[in-house]
């Protein structure tokens, strides 16, 4: 069975959007690392609309960070959403044929390396609730971001979680793993 994972940058405070905004100088060379090390492991993104469309108008011609983009523009990519349709203009990107819990569950059943959630907070809610996520890891940098969208919301199910690795890099962010408790 594949594995299901996403990775947040995350401020104090909980937030999750707009990192360029609050992440400064706090990106190291242990995140580095960390982000090839990912890259090693994953074969198949996972995008939702908002995503997409930012993710796609940048991407394609983007000389900066020419590793990550080498390796976003050439990965199979599949896109949730419900008002876009027919082709997607972004290489190796197309479109869920299915709900995103059913279209995941039969991702993870096939053969490959890791199936990543980029850049949608929505669809990282949506698997984790789900039981479809392995691992939640979250970049935490050592900044109260003071506004902007959270991960988790007001209402959200109780889950309970099992830490499956931690480390604190030389700029004091720690970068957290978490799974689903199993039998929780």
């Amino acid at each position: 069975m594949r594995k299901v994972t996403a990775g947040l940058f995350y401020s104090v405070d909980g937030v999750v959007e707009s990192p360029n905004l609050w992440q400064f100088d706090s990106f190291d060379e242990e995140l580095g690392a960390g982000m090839h090390q990912m890259m090693a492991r994953v074969e198949t993104g996972l995008l939702g609309r908002v995503g997409y469309e930012q993710w796609a108008s940048y991407w394609p011609g983007a000389a900066a960070d020419a590793d990550f983009g080498a390796f976003i523009n050439k990965l199979p990519k599949f896109v949730a959403s419900r008002t876009l349709s027919g082709e997607l203009e972004w290489q190796n990107s197309r479109l869920m044929d299915a709900p995103l819990e059913e279209f995941v569950a039969g991702l993870r059943e096939g053969d490959g390396g890791e199936i990543a959630v980029f850049a949608s907070i929505s669809l990282t809610r949506q698997l984790l609730f789900a039981g479809l996520l392995d691992s939640l890891m979250l970049m935490v940098h050592p900044v109260i971001a003071g506004s902007g969208r959270k991960l988790f919301e007001d209402g959200d199910p109780v889950t309970r979680l099992e830490l499956q690795d931690s480390e604190r890099t030389s700029k004091g962010n720690m970068i957290l793993s978490y799974g689903v408790r199993p039998g929780a």
